[in-house]
Formats: structure tokens, sequence, C-alpha cells
């Protein structure tokens, strides 16, 4: 019996806030989890350090779903984003662990694969349709099979989506930025540049769009239906969830399908969304839901009502939490689309990487575990640095989903 002798929280900002759980077994294997909350990281590096570090010396690291099962019931206080990303990280590296010691790539141990590789999307934008158009082109010619598309709505500066610079990065100021939206604004201008998209470069790949929460569930339908001809691949978080018999009414205005779920932490979240098929894609992320072993009976009860996954896959997320998903990915047969956002340069300094990525798809490592390893030294040179997303406000002033 190998069982835990450290457990070490790592935090580290190259270029982007990442906070990472390194456990060690008395055999001297580690293992790697992701325990980053864009925003809220301090928050769950603490979560770690203070309360579940202590409870995981000693313990039987081979164990992993009764550990699972420790943490989450013995808490007492259950769920939330902060509890289920702490147990998600331990949870992660614990299969990272089981994979070294197996001598087998995780994917392995889940059952093998169902499929080589994961179709991923990517994130094409602009400040306007010219530039979107552009960026669309771009990841065509990257090989690219499905495209999110977002471009910023004239009059609105909090537009979602769009990139500024090189890389996509929403979180990159010490303080919130506030920006003002019109949904009236978005409504009126988002059907005619995704229309655009569709006449310029037809309909071979895979169209996506994010609404980011920021809808009715009336606004939501009738968006879905102005979208039907352009067959989207989803219309992504139309309206907040936390109501979810709301996308009922969603689902009764328009066969646009329907994505939501990056802000879930647990499948009772998504549990009537799921059972009553109110959405098409379940897009829990391994980081936020609890973990390979809680993500997996997520995606286990979405196969038994045709509801395919679509798992966050930002650089709000580590490395590792990117390998994890795609080790998830290939072995689901329900599976419907990975996001994927390349990280910086920088981040790959601390985190190295051996998936890789051709022809549209993500292709785990299969290296024994995950295949992601962290350079600590490299990590000590980018200190924690605040960075928060920014906060809506409506033009009357009042606060909005961002």
């Amino acid at each position: 019996m190998a069982t835990i002798t450290e457990a070490k929280v790592i935090i580290t900002s190259p270029g982007r806030n990442f906070v990472t759980l390194k456990i060690t077994t008395s055999d001297g294997v580690t293992g790697l989890g992701d325990a980053t909350l864009n925003g809220r990281e301090l928050a769950v590096a603490s979560y770690l350090q203070d309360h579940l570090v202590p409870l995981l010396i000693g313990r039987d690291a081979e164990r992993i779903e009764d550990m699972w099962q420790y943490l989450y019931k013995g808490a007492y206080w259950r769920r939330g984003p902060v509890t289920m990303t702490a147990i998600a990280a331990v949870d992660i590296a614990l299969w990272d662990i089981k994979g070294k010691v197996a001598g087998m790539p995780v994917y392995d141990l889940l059952g093998g694969r169902a499929r080589d590789g994961a179709m991923v999307y990517g994130h094409a934008s602009g400040g306007s349709v010219d530039e979107l158009l552009d960026d669309v082109a771009r990841f065509r010619d990257l090989g690219y099979q499905a495209i999110r598309a977002q471009v910023a709505v004239p009059g609105s500066p909090g537009s979602y989506g769009v990139r500024h610079g090189a890389i996509y990065e929403p979180a990159a100021a010490s303080l919130p930025d506030e920006q003002l939206w019109s949904t009236e604004a978005y409504l009126d201008f988002a059907p005619g540049y995704l229309t655009e998209v569709r006449e310029k470069f037809g309909f071979d790949f895979h169209l996506l769009h994010d609404v980011h929460h920021r809808l009715t569930p009336t606004e939501a339908g009738r968006l879905g239906r102005r979208l039907e001809d352009l067959r989207l691949f989803w219309m992504e978080d139309p309206t907040p969830a936390e109501l979810q018999e709301s996308f009922r009414q969603i689902r009764q205005a328009t066969t646009t399908p329907i994505a939501v779920g990056e802000v879930f932490n647990s499948i009772w979240d998504c549990q009537q969304l799921i059972t009553e098929r109110l959405i098409d894609y379940i897009r829990a992320s391994v980081s936020h839901a609890g973990g390979i072993t809680h993500l997996r009976r997520i995606f286990n009860l979405a196969e038994l009502y045709q509801v395919r996954t679509g798992s966050h896959g930002a650089t709000d997320l580590s490395p590792v939490s990117l390998s994890a998903a795609v080790h998830l990915d290939v072995t689901v047969p329900n599976f419907g689309i990975q996001e994927y956002m390349e990280h910086s340069p920088l981040t790959h300094e601390v985190f190295h990487t051996s998936y890789e990525f051709h022809e549209g798809a993500l292709y785990p490592s299969p290296a024994p575990g995950l295949g992601v390893e962290l350079d600590e030294e490299a990590a000590a040179r980018f200190p924690y640095n605040p960075k928060y997303l920014p906060v809506g406000r409506r033009t009357d002033g009042s606060v909005h989903d961002w």
C-alpha cells in the first residue's frame, strides 16, 4: 500500500494564475492536480493547504473513490466551486499517480479509448466583422473542424469573447473591469455576422457561438430561432442556469442545440437539464466539477439521455486540467467536443505537456499518468498576480451577467 507522504500547493502566474496540488507517495511517485478557480485562486489554495492537506497525509493513495467520498461527505458543507475545485485537485492527482504506478495512461485506466482523439473548437473573434472573418480563416488554415465566432457589438464595449492582442485573455486586470452591455444591440447584430461567416466559409465546419448567460429565456428562444438556418453546432450559455427549468422555454422555442455548464460544480447542478433533455451538451469541467471521478458520473448520466459532452477548456484551467479532460474525452461514448485555447509560451515553461494537436483534434499523451510535469523552479519565477474577469453593467448602470 502506497500512502500519501506529502501534498504541496503550488501557486504560479505565468501570464495567468494557476494553483496546482502536487501529491507524493511513500513510493516516491508524484501526481498533479489542477486547483485553479479563476479570480478566487487563493480561496482554493487556502482550502487545500489549511483544510485538506492535513487530512491526506498517511492515507492510501490507491483508494481514489474512497478519498473522493471522504472529502465530499466528510466536510458536511457540500458542493460549491471552492470545495469541488479542491476535491478535483486531489482526485486528478491520484489518477495521475495511479497511472504512473500501473505504467498506463489514464485513458487506459478508464477503460481505454473509444476514439483516437478529441475534436476541439477554437475561438475566432474580432473587433469588426472583417477581423472575425480573417480570424475564422486563420483557424481553418490551422486545421480546426469547429470554430466559435464572437465579434465586438457596436456600442457595447463589454462584448464577450473578443481577443485583444495575440492571445485571448479575459482576466487581465488587478481589479474587475466594469463593462457596458446592451442586449438589444447584441440581438440586432449577432445573427448578421454569424450569417456572414456561413456565407463566406460555407457549412463544411462546425460553427459555435457563446451568449455567456446574458439573455432571458424569451430572448434566447428568439435568438435561437433566428440562427436555425445557420446550423450552429451549439448556442452556449443562453441564460443563467440557476433555474434549470427555464431552459424548457428555450427548448420549446428553437431547434438550435443548447450547451451549458462551465460554471457547474456537481451533478446536481445539471440533473434536471439532463434528465428532462433540456440541453444537448454538458460543459462541466474536470477541475471545477470534482475531478475525473465526479465528471465521469455526470457524463454517464448524460449518456442515458443522449446528451453529449463539451467540456470547458479555456486558459483559466492549467495544462493539467486540459490533459485530464482529454484523457476522459477519448473514453466516453457520448463525447461531443472539447474547448481548446492554447496556453501561452510562459505557461509551457512551467507545465511540460505531451498531448498533441493536429487535424482539429487533441490527442492524449500515451505516457503513464496524465503526461504533464511541473517545473517548480520555473513556477517560482512567476509569483501570484491578482487578475479578475470583467463585471458587466447594463446601460442603466445595473450589474448584468458578464
